[in-house]
């Protein structure tokens, strides 16, 4: 049986992933072109927004400031 991670099913990191997404979608950005802008690997940006990784506060920084939106409306728009 496959290792469960720890953070999977983290309702919380699946919520900002989701959030990320739709402010990525709303300013017309393809995954590769948002992970340019923030100097993020895509396949972290992939991971972060399926919730499957646990994101720094530098990396929400970089992203929200690619998206030219502060961290704090990312969180609400998760609701957290």
């Amino acid at each position: 049986m496959p290792h469960k991670s720890v953070l999977a099913g983290e309702k919380r990191l699946k919520a900002v992933g989701v959030a990320l997404r739709e402010c990525r979608k709303e300013n017309g950005l393809s995954q590769e072109a948002l992970a340019v802008d923030a100097s993020v690997e895509r396949s972290c940006l992939g991971a972060i927004e399926r919730g499957e990784v646990n994101v720094t506060l530098l990396v929400i920084a970089r992203l929200c400031g690619a998206l030219n939106i502060k961290p704090s409306e990312l969180l609400a728009r998760a609701r957290l």
